[in-house]
């Protein structure tokens, strides 16, 4: 009787397992097709695609700034900083991401950014690397968006020297 129990047991929770894991699997397909998106984006310097991928209560946490609130405000400070940036081209962008983790509709993972960035004046280029943390939220038409981005200074080449 107690292996008929114990079968009856697995048949209840092993499809029930077999579903969460193809649904954590299938976000975490999802996560990575919005970080080639996030990295087409960046590379091209795109704000209205990369205004696409935030949510509309998207929180921006940068260094040395206040809270970035809203998908607005957000958008504003991107078009701010490219004003700045004028005639500035982004010669190469690689994003590396780590860790993805996926409950439910929410999704979380870090990542490593490198970019080098040259200016229509002589200036030197920009050489610059990034680590950041970002929370996803999987919307109703199935895509993930930015709901919170922390980012900071990275070392360079932070992803291959262990700690």
């Amino acid at each position: 009787m107690r292996r008929i129990n114990h079968a009856l047991l697995l048949v209840a929770i092993v499809p029930g397992f077999a579903r969460a894991q193809a649904a954590t699997n299938a976000g975490r397909a999802g996560i990575e097709t919005f970080n080639r998106a996030l990295t087409a984006a960046t590379r091209t310097m795109d704000n209205a695609a990369t205004m696409a991928l935030w949510d509309a209560d998207g929180v921006s946490l940068l260094p040395s700034t206040h809270p970035i609130v809203g998908k607005a405000a957000i958008g504003q400070f991107l078009n701010d900083a490219t004003k700045q940036l004028a005639g500035a081209k982004m010669e190469s962008f690689d994003l590396r991401c780590f860790g993805i983790d996926v409950s439910g509709r929410l999704g979380s993972e870090w990542c490593v950014e490198h970019q080098v960035v040259a200016f229509p004046d002589n200036r030197p280029k920009f050489d610059g690397w990034g680590k950041l943390l970002l929370v996803l939220h999987q919307d109703s038409d199935g895509h993930w968006r930015l709901i919170r981005e922390m980012w900071n200074q990275a070392l360079p080449d932070s992803t291959t020297r262990p700690h």
